[in-house]
């Protein structure tokens, strides 16, 4: 059997990956938004590497749920850090052209808090904390329960003419 039909047979036993949001949270349609820039982190809802939802709640702010894979390992059995620094950009710079502006991320900045296993279902919180100009700040973190794997500003920029 050729690897590809191979893999193919792997993908359809595997149990579907819940990545449903919380009661309270509409979906968001990130794509829609900003068209094919989401395809590096967020573009393949199958893939082994990451799959992601998006959500907003009541007050607008953005969530996701997202799983990593075994393509994003880092540590054994862990997340590599560039995987979550890439989550928190796509995230946080998504908040910033939810909440209305056209942005590009200038500066970010991710502290990570503990080692993100693999293969479990994460939550992703970002919001616009604050406008000045054209300089758009944003915060966000990424925690499953009590346990906070990561957290991140970022400095956006809106682009001019957009």
């Amino acid at each position: 059997m050729p690897s590809s039909t191979v893999r193919k047979a792997c993908e359809e036993m595997e149990p579907e990956i819940d990545l449903s949001g919380e009661a309270g949270w509409t979906p968001f349609d990130a794509p829609a938004l900003v068209g094919d820039s989401l395809r590096f982190v967020s573009g393949d809802r199958s893939g082994d590497r990451f799959r992601a939802r998006y959500y907003r709640d009541a007050e607008k702010h953005l969530h996701a749920r997202f799983w990593l894979g075994p393509e994003a390992e880092g540590p054994p059995g862990h997340a590599h850090g560039g995987a979550v620094a890439a989550i928190m950009d796509e995230a946080l710079g998504l908040a910033g052209w939810a909440a209305g502006y056209s942005i590009v991320v200038g500066n970010l900045n991710v502290s990570f808090r503990n080692m993100l296993p693999l293969g479990r279902v994460i939550t992703v919180e970002s919001r616009v904390v604050s406008v000045e100009g054209r300089k758009i700040m944003v915060h966000g973190r990424i925690f499953c329960g009590e346990t906070t794997y990561a957290e991140a500003q970022c400095l956006c920029i809106t682009i001019p003419g957009k």
